[in-house]
């Protein structure tokens, strides 16, 4: 069976959605602008592209065409992504976090570190920037950089590495799933479930490598005073309530759209055996 995958979600910094004050709404959608969701949500669009382009390459033999192209955007929707992180960060936090949160991305240094993270996170969609910056990770672990101190306080803190690799396991799962129920594969739950799991080893080391890459390549601008700096935010209860809402919302997003994307591939492929 083919290895899965599916994009890493990062928050170093659909749920169903409560009636909230217009006030505070309105400061969610002011966190939502100083986060640049928007900017997020396009390149978050074109890697889901570029994911689907690798599924027709893989397991469709190049045969998709504008169909399964067509499925693909509607699958990875703008509007659809924005949303599903918006369901996960208004029920998060409110208050004194919420306003604090604002308050951090809104300063100079704040839209400086949204900035390159989401360069960053653009510019690995380049398998060879991506192989250099995973590269730079390795070299820098083998050295005494004292940036590195930092990122792995980052990761540490919002318990990254955990979360994007149960996430990647709930979306291949979903993935699977969608297959079985679109008649592709026979197989139980407990079936798919354990395939799933064989892959936690090498998920891991790949999210790891793949993670501390990101990093290293969004914050090498920034001076290990301001990194410090991010690193003290995202330690704070604050800092932990966005990044918990940020997978609140990623993770059942991205199980949605891996499941639609089973059943698409599970109609494609049923229509090249007719």
């Amino acid at each position: 069976m083919k290895r899965l995958f599916v994009p890493r979600i990062i928050a170093a910094l659909m749920i169903v959605l409560t009636a909230l004050p217009a006030w505070a709404d309105a400061r969610h959608t002011v966190l939502m602008d100083v986060l640049k969701i928007n900017e997020l949500s396009a390149i978050l669009h074109e890697e889901g592209l570029e994911f689907g382009a690798t599924l027709n390459r893989e397991w469709l033999e190049e045969k998709g065409g504008p169909a399964w192209s067509g499925q693909v955007v509607r699958i990875y929707d703008t509007l659809r992504i924005s949303e599903g992180i918006r369901a996960g960060l208004e029920p998060a936090f409110e208050g004194d976090e919420l306003e604090q949160a604002i308050s951090f991305f809104a300063s100079d240094l704040g839209s400086k570190i949204v900035s390159l993270e989401n360069s960053a996170r653009a510019a690995m969609g380049d398998p060879l920037i991506e192989e250099e910056a995973r590269a730079r990770f390795a070299q820098v672990q083998e050295g005494d950089d004292p940036k590195l101190a930092q990122i792995e306080r980052m990761i540490e803190a919002g318990d990254l590495l955990n979360r994007n690799v149960t996430s990647t396991l709930n979306a291949n799962y979903q993935f699977l799933r969608a297959l079985v129920d679109g008649d592709v594969y026979v197989m139980s739950d407990e079936e798919i479930l354990s395939d799933v799991q064989a892959e936690r080893e090498a998920i891991t080391a790949d999210t790891l490598n793949w993670l501390g890459g990101f990093m290293t390549l969004a914050y090498s601008p920034l001076s290990v005073d301001e990194l410090t700096t991010y690193a003290d935010f995202a330690s704070s209860p604050a800092g932990k309530a966005l990044n918990s809402g940020f997978f609140a919302g990623f993770d059942p997003l991205y199980e949605d759209i891996s499941y639609a994307l089973g059943r698409a591939m599970a109609f494609n492929m049923a229509a090249e055996e007719l």
